[in-house]
């Protein structure tokens, strides 16, 4: 028992519950007993006061603008490593060795293509769905086609199913893609790595040869990086309750992007871009704010400020300058809608209004700029973000599952409805 209690009074009664530490971040009250010792629940809506499992993956401190993966810092991470090596880092709990890298990237890459009879799938689609429908369908049918990788008791099934969906993910999101533009289907390739295997199923044609740009393949990987996890979200929380009930992991997964088609979770970047287009030109950006600042105004600025971070996005950051390497390359530096985006960031960083609410710019106010560079349509900003992020599923679903605390999630509710009254005849209402 912790060394540390809180007490809870009530009328005449006192009740003492243990205060829990971690390596880092804020202690918490262990109120396990609570309803037990008094009969009263805690009411916390939103659950942004409730710390709902034990977790070793992510770390964010929002006062400070830190995201930790295991311990290391997200900007390290973006700037050293690779998204395939971030995956490792997840799923395992340390950076791989050279060889470590060498065959988990084997793994995955052997694991790239999809069960052929899945091509089949897609026609069941009309060509104008939404990207995410599908990937959500999609995702929850691999149960359907791979049976042997659904006992989550079975360690080796977990491990397999694991590489399966970090591996597919991309080929399933790629697809999706094709589907919608009219495309054939491209398989994937054993000889690009992660970013570049993605980039070329989504905008190779067998008509021409497509050479992936390396700095292309470099900020998509970074975009993956940035993405992997953040912690206890609305999706990975999702994600968790879901396996909670021992549910297959392609089930939980398909739960996880369905949550995270959510246009307050993942659908934040494409509502971004398109405030970045609605505004224009450089010349309207003082009429936009002074709109933003009006309470009585409807109108929001996107991609500004976030729940967590009360500082600047440590993503951001990176994605300012993959953002200006992107459309650099691609001969669009003078692009209006980055002069748009370039200047609401000094003004955010500047303005005492925007100052004063911590408003700066997150990670999705460049995230959309970049993929609009590269060619995506706005459909596909959350697609690509679920494949980003089902590493980070992935590894919260394999914590949990081996965590001894595990129970099925149960919350509890605050009743407003009817007291007991019986049942009247149709004929006397």
């Amino acid at each position: 028992m912790s060394e540390t209690t809180a007490k809870l009074t009530l009328g005449d009664e006192t009740y003492e519950f243990p205060v829990l530490s971690g390596t880092v971040g804020p202690d918490v009250i262990d109120i396990r007993s609570l309803y037990a010792k008094s009969g009263l629940f805690t009411y916390d809506p939103g659950f942004t006061s409730t710390a709902a499992c034990d977790s070793a993956i992510t770390y964010i401190d929002g006062d400070k603008g830190e995201l930790l993966y295991r311990g290391y810092p997200i900007e390290q991470l973006a700037a050293k490593s690779s998204y395939i090596e971030v995956c490792y880092l997840l799923l395992y709990g340390e950076l791989p060795s050279k060889a470590e890298l060498a065959d988990f990237e084997n793994r995955v890459t052997r694991h790239t293509m999809v069960h052929e009879q899945m091509h089949y799938f897609y026609r069941g689609f009309r060509r104008d769905a939404h990207p995410m429908a599908i990937v959500t369908g999609v995702v929850g049918a691999m149960a359907a086609f791979y049976h042997d990788s659904t006992d989550i008791s079975d360690p080796m099934q977990r491990e397999i199913a694991s590489i399966r969906m970090v591996a597919k993910l991309p080929t399933i999101a790629a697809m999706a893609y094709k589907y919608s533009v009219g495309q054939p289907f491209v398989y994937p390739r054993n000889d690009l790595d992660y970013a570049s295997n993605f980039l070329h199923m989504c905008f190779a044609v067998p008509a021409e040869e497509y050479k992936v740009d390396p700095v292309v393949a470099k900020a998509m990987d970074r975009i993956f990086t940035l993405h992997a996890d953040h912690e206890q979200n609305a999706s990975t929380s999702t994600v968790r309750l879901s396996g909670s009930s021992d549910a297959n992991p392609f089930a939980c997964i398909a739960a996880g992007v369905a949550c995270l088609w959510g246009p307050a979770h993942g659908g934040a970047n494409e509502a971004a871009l398109n405030m970045l287009r609605e505004i224009g030109t450089v010349d309207r950006i003082p009429e936009f704010i002074e709109r933003a600042k009006d309470k009585n105004d409807p109108f929001r600025l996107m991609g500004f400020g976030h729940r967590v971070y009360k500082n600047y996005d440590p993503r951001a950051a990176v994605m300012q300058e993959s953002a200006r390497e992107v459309l650099e390359l691609l001969g669009v530096e003078n692009n209006p809608t980055l002069q748009v985006a370039q200047e609401l960031e000094k003004i955010a960083l500047e303005d005492p209004y925007f100052v004063e609410r911590k408003l700066y710019p997150n990670v999705d106010f460049y995230s959309g700029i970049i993929l609009d560079a590269i060619g995506f349509p706005t459909s596909m900003f959350t697609a690509i973000f679920a494949l980003s992020r089902t590493v980070g599923w992935i590894a919260q679903w394999k914590e949990m599952i081996g965590d001894p605390q595990k129970k099925i999630g149960r919350p509890r509710q605050l009743y407003h409805g009817a007291t007991t009254r019986d049942y009247v005849d149709i004929a006397q209402r």
